[in-house]
C-alpha cells in the first residue's frame, strides 16, 4: 500500500502552529484537533519544524511547568523527515522505526499535503492483513 492510499482514507489535514505561540497553546491545539503533533509554520505551509506530545513530555520534564510560556519553538524538532505520498507503508515504517518518530509530513512537489503517524500505519497494515485473510476463506471455501 502507498502513502497515498492512507491519505486517501485519512484526508490530508495538516494542523500546524505558530513558532512564537506558547506550548500552552500548543497543548490546546493538540487538544482540540486531537492530534498528537502538529507542524510548526510562520505561514501554514512552509514547514519551520514538528513538534509532538513527547517533545512536550520530555521539555517539561527537564525544565518544568514554566515550560508552558515558552515559545513552540524551543522544543520543536528542527530536522525533519518526510516522506511522498508515492511511498509504500513498509518504507514508511522502516522510517518511523530507525529514527524512532511517529509522524512524518507527506510532501509532494516540495508542498505539504498531509501528514501521516504510526497509529495510520498500523491501521493500513491491519486492514491490509484483514483483506487477505478474507481472501484466503473465500478461496478455501470454494
Amino acid at each position: 500500500m502507498r502513502i497515498s492510499e492512507i491519505l486517501r482514507r485519512k484526508g490530508s489535514e495538516v494542523v500546524t502552529i505558530a513558532p512564537d505561540a506558547t506550548v500552552r497553546e500548543l497543548l490546546d491545539t493538540l487538544a482540540v484537533n486531537n492530534v498528537g503533533a502538529v507542524i510548526v509554520s510562520t505561514d501554514g505551509v512552509a514547514m519551520a519544524g514538528i513538534v509532538s506530545e513527547r517533545d512536550i513530555v520530555r521539555s517539561l520534564h527537564r525544565d518544568g511547568a514554566a515550560l508552558l510560556d515558552a515559545p513552540v519553538a524551543t522544543i520543536m524538532t528542527a530536522a525533519i523527515h518526510t516522506c511522498s505520498p508515492d511511498d509504500r507503508v513498509e518504507t514508511l515504517n522502516a522510517t518511523m522505526t530507525e529514527h524512532r518518530i511517529r509522524h512524518l509530513p507527506v510532501i509532494r512537489d516540495g508542498h505539504m499535503i498531509g501528514i501521516v503517524s504510526i497509529g495510520d500505519v498500523v491501521k493500513s497494515q491491519i486492514s491490509e492483513l484483514e483483506t487477505e485473510r478474507d481472501s484466503l476463506v473465500r478461496y478455501l471455501r470454494g
